[in-house]
């Protein structure tokens, strides 16, 4: 019987976080601290010709003013024949996107750097900019992540008895979490230590290695607390190496904060998309043919992609199948990955066109999916380690009283207010990575662990803890994790859901290595209790170790410990998927089932009740679960009715880049959301029985309110956010 695991349990850093003992990068107090304010440039494309920094240089607590010109190098210098690239701040006077950092002012306070800031002036030389996705489509290269044709899509198509063929189209999306980017940099001699906003701290640090030419292990990342990322802190961003950079130049620290609106260009951003769908399948609603041709906008010096279509592939059972990926560059700054990344954009357009295909047919959008049911993974023939969708379904209709729904457009009403009801799918890939775990134990019944990871926000230190109290038999107090630093042992990057599967699983193994090493402690003795049995016989708890099929067998523990001289045991743990997850398909999948109220006078759209049914292996923690799907549930209302980063495609430059102008979902848009899961019993996706769910919650979403939408309307929206101009 669990003790934790599968129970709700509140955040063990829940305190620190209200009371303001967390510390999220920009507030580590260093001594002599100077202050880094950016500067951008205000054109898309070209060169720099001339910056003027004498005023700035002459403000009023300014140490010194970086530029192309006197920054430390960072980076391999360029070989002389290569074509010009942005890798690293203030290297060159190329200019590659409006809103690239060409100057860096340093001072002895943040106000004294911001004013100066604004007194650098750049002259350029501005060359022609294509921002708008759709001026460069006649030049997108096939992704790298793309797979080939199943069967032969275009003649099945041909024959198909009902088509569907549609384009949708996504804006930029921006990640905006709460904290802003921010750095603090320190040399002690040639050691360097960084506190960053990241979600991999190994990442920055090979990153700055690279950057600095100084050895790895001479450089110290650390972030145990992130104000939310999403994605943005993926990828190691500029400001880290040019904070180091001007940290090492001045020998003192620097601190650098981003300012929102610089971090519309700072750290990357879903991608503009373009999606030509068609859809052909019999009378019974059978798929014949999908034909889903994705475009997104990378970079001109980075060529990024979000693998659009990657997850839909394995969606539906249709023989015949292309979803191919093009990206096209744009003089931008390179997009990232965002939650949900691909899916969410690509499920946008599958699920928006089989809406679109269920009227076409007269049939019901639920029971067309049904039809379409993929048993086995339609990619690779293998079958799913586990696939509850189908009592997704079932379970959301029921919630939702979705038999009750009147098939045709504009025929439920609220009063005056048009009533919709639509749905959807979601996928998402259950994944584990390699990572490791230490776990310290000692006498007192106490324990550490740690492990590189982050939590920006879902809950890991509160899920380890959890883990590391189950199997080495501890009350939660007892156990302290401790992740964001790269002194301690390895973990991927926190993204793509699979925190819990792969530090988890670590944990876990490290816990369970403790336990067979007091059995070995036990063994020494001859007249030992639990003599003769296996690890897997024995359980740790409240002190004792004992046998699990009779409880009454056992050894105290700190008497054990005692008594052969052991002060403590450390054991570092590595997890790494095991070779029986290659034999099966491993994906989480959810349903969505959505009312919106639509005001046919105002185009105002509410959406006002929403049931997600999600199924992703066993639920270690339903308090956090519950709260990562309504976060994704919001998020997906946000994406359907309101973001949109916009761009001024003459200059090139962001208008949106605030939170004035780029709408959020806030309290009065969000109405009634449930939650439930569906919980599978998956022994094959990891030991933990975990699947990922943070992106999960969102992928569906959009699509769902789309076709709501539509319900309640009669107008199919293709493009997002459905604002009400486009539904008057």
């Amino acid at each position: 019987m669990a003790r934790y695991l599968g129970k709700e349990t509140t955040r063990v850093d829940g305190i620190a976080k209200v009371t303001g003992k967390a510390k999220y990068a920009a507030e580590f107090q260093v001594p002599h601290v100077a202050y880094g304010f950016v500067v951008l440039s205000t054109v898309a494309k070209g060169r720099i010709t001339a910056i003027d920094t004498r005023e700035a240089e002459q403000a009023a607590g300014v140490v010194r003013v970086f530029t192309h010109r006197n920054a430390g190098r960072l980076g391999k210098a360029p070989a002389a024949d290569a074509a010009p690239q942005w890798a690293w701040p203030l290297q060159s006077d190329r200019v590659f996107f409006n809103g690239q950092p060409i100057a860096l002012v340093v001072a002895e306070s943040y106000e004294q750097a911001r004013y100066a800031a604004r007194l650098v002036k750049a002259s350029y030389q501005a060359e022609p900019h294509a921002t708008e996705l759709e001026s460069v489509l006649d030049n997108a290269k096939p992704a790298s992540d793309n797979t080939p044709p199943r069967g032969d899509p275009a003649k099945a198509l041909q024959v198909a008895a009902v088509k569907v063929n549609a384009e949708y189209h996504i804006p930029i999306n921006h990640h905006n979490p709460i904290e802003p980017h921010a750095a603090i940099a320190f040399w002690e001699g040639n050691k360097l230590t960084v506190f960053d906003k990241t979600q991999n701290v190994y990442g920055v640090q090979k990153h700055l290695a690279e950057g600095l030419g100084v050895p790895a292990e001479d450089i110290r990342v650390v972030s145990p607390f992130v104000g939310g990322a999403f994605g943005s802190s993926l990828k190691p961003n500029y400001y880290p190496s040019l904070t180091a950079m001007a940290a090492r130049e001045l020998k003192r620290p620097v601190k650098l904060v981003l300012t929102r609106t610089q971090m519309f260009t700072g750290h990357g951003y879903r991608p503009q998309t373009i999606q030509k769908v068609r859809l052909g399948a019999d009378a019974n609603g059978k798929l014949q043919a999908i034909i889903q041709e994705a475009f997104h906008n990378t970079s001109s010096f980075e060529t990024f992609s979000d693998n659009t279509t990657g997850f839909l592939k394995q969606v539906y059972a249709c023989e015949n199948l292309d979803m191919p990926l093009k990206v096209a560059a744009t003089d931008l700054a390179t997009p990232t990955w965002m939650r949900a990344p691909g899916a969410v954009s690509g499920m946008f357009a599958l699920e928006s066109a089989m809406d679109e295909l269920a009227y076409a047919l007269k049939m019901d959008p639920m029971e067309l999916r049904l039809v379409n049911y993929a048993e086995v993974d339609p990619v690779s023939g293998k079958p799913f380690s586990s696939k509850a969708l189908r009592e997704c379904y079932r379970l959301g209709a029921e919630k939702f009283g979705w038999k009750n729904r009147k098939p045709e457009p504009r025929s439920m009403r609220d009063g005056k207010l048009l009533v919709g009801w639509g749905m959807a799918s979601s996928v998402w890939g259950a994944m584990q990575m390699p990572a490791s775990a230490k776990i310290t134990f000692r006498p007192d019944g106490t324990a550490t662990v740690s492990s590189a990871t982050s939590d920006i926000g879902p809950g890991t230190y509160t899920v380890m803890t959890m883990i590391a109290a189950e199997f080495l038999g501890l009350k939660l107090d007892q156990v302290t994790f401790e992740l964001g630093d790269t002194r301690q042992p390895q973990a991927p990057a926190q993204g793509g859901s699979w925190t819990t599967s792969s530090v988890g699983s670590a944990v876990r193994g490290a816990a369970l290595t403790i336990t067979a090493k007091l059995l070995d402690l036990a063994n020494r003795d001859a007249g030992s209790p639990l003599r003769g049995v296996s690890a897997d016989d024995v359980e740790m708890l409240d002190g004792r170790l004992r046998l699990k099929s009779d409880t009454s067998r056992g050894v105290d523990i700190a008497e054990l410990m005692r008594s052969t001289g052991t002060s403590e045991i450390t054991e570092v743990y590595k997890s790494t998927p095991s070779p029986e997850r290659d034999k099966y398909a491993s994906l989480a999948h959810g349903a969505q089932f959505v009312e919106v109220k639509v005001d046919p006078e105002l185009g105002t759209v509410k959406v006002t009740r929403v049931i997600e049914i999600t199924a992703c292996g066993k639920i270690l923690n339903p308090l956090a679960s519950h709260s990562q799907e309504i976060g994704g549930v919001v998020w997906g209302i946000g994406m359907a009715l309101e973001e949109a980063t916009e761009v001024d495609h003459r200059t090139g430059r962001v208008m949106t880049a605030n939170l004035q102008h780029y709408h959020v979902p806030v309290n009065a848009d969000i109405h009634a959301i449930e939650t439930v899961f569906v919980e599978e019993d998956d022994t094959i996706v990891n030991p933990l029985g975990v699947k990922g769910m943070g992106e999960l919650g969102m992928v569906g979403i959009p699509a769902a309110i789309a076709n709501a939408v539509y319900h309640a309307t009669g107008k199919r929206i293709r493009s997002l956010p459905i604002t009400p101009e486009k539904l008057l």
